[in-house]
């Protein structure tokens, strides 16, 4: 199948620059904002825009489900609204996916528990908080469809431009759980990662993105706070709860993480 357009459902801190990234690669691009004002810098960026807000009761735009590939990437908003309430919303975005072959539904590792092990995509999620157990529904449901195939993607913690994650351990003392391993992605690596499967159209599996470099929170966040010129953090030196999210899926469309080592990448890493 040759893939020219792609819908992208959700033009925040990964959807715009994937976007942007596919316009460059001379796909069409439609991209979706909850907001009237960044409609036209959408369109500035070669996306064609479109208002959608899961949270009013409006019609959907028709035109945006006219698309080879539709990625889902609207996360719960877990300060405005219920995790139960979060696949009901998604699934008024799926019954209007009446014309979409392909789904790829942008999940999180959150989906699994802190079960002190090591996962990797033959696991079965069985989440304990709301959010996870919001999430892993969600995952469900778009498989349920059989319309569509559904890819299911589940990044890491993120981390990236704007998301400097040692802002919130900077000068902290008695931080808990500090050998408990990290599960982190970049945007470079989200992006990279989504390029990757339109590229090898191995659509219907499920994909972790993390990175491979499993380093304590203590070793990690000591450094990066340290390198982004803020106050080094003290941590307990215990493992309580914890999980190492692995990726054996990823591999089979030949991608590579450019992340392969954190303390490699934080020499040059622009936060």
């Amino acid at each position: 199948m040759e893939i020219k357009t792609v819908s992208i459902l959700g033009c925040g801190w990964f959807g715009l620059p994937f976007a942007k990234e596919l316009v460059a690669k001379g796909f069409r691009v439609k991209g979706s904002t909850t907001s009237v004002d960044k409609l036209d810098s959408l369109r500035a960026e070669g996306i064609e825009p479109f208002l959608i807000n899961l949270n009013e009761a409006s019609a959907l735009p028709t035109d945006f489900f006219y698309t080879d590939v539709l990625f889902v990437n609207v996360p719960p908003r877990a300060k405005t609204e219920s995790a139960a309430s979060y696949p009901d919303k998604l699934q008024s975005i799926a019954d209007a996916a009446t014309n979409v072959k392909q789904v790829v539904f942008i999940s999180s590792t959150g989906v699994f528990e802190d079960g002190n092990f090591e996962v990797d995509e033959n696991t079965g999620p069985k989440p304990e908080s709301d959010a996870g157990k919001s999430l892993l529904e969600a995952e469900n449901l778009w498989k349920a469809y059989p319309q569509f195939t559904t890819t299911i993607i589940r990044f890491a913690g993120l981390l990236g431009p704007g998301r400097n994650l040692a802002k919130f351990f900077a000068g902290r003392a008695d931080v808990p759980n500090g050998k408990a391993p990290i599960n982190l992605i970049t945007l470079d690596d989200c992006i990279g990662l989504c390029l990757q499967l339109l590229e090898t159209q191995k659509f219907g599996g499920v994909y972790h993105g993390v990175a491979p470099h499993h380093p304590t929170r203590a070793e990690f966040y000591t450094t990066l706070c340290e390198v982004s010129g803020m106050e080094k953090p003290a941590f307990k030196d215990e493992r309580l709860d914890w999980k190492q999210i692995n990726s054996i899926n990823v591999s089979k469309l030949g991608y590579d993480f450019k992340v392969q080592n954190w303390f490699e990448w934080m020499e040059t890493a622009s936060l």
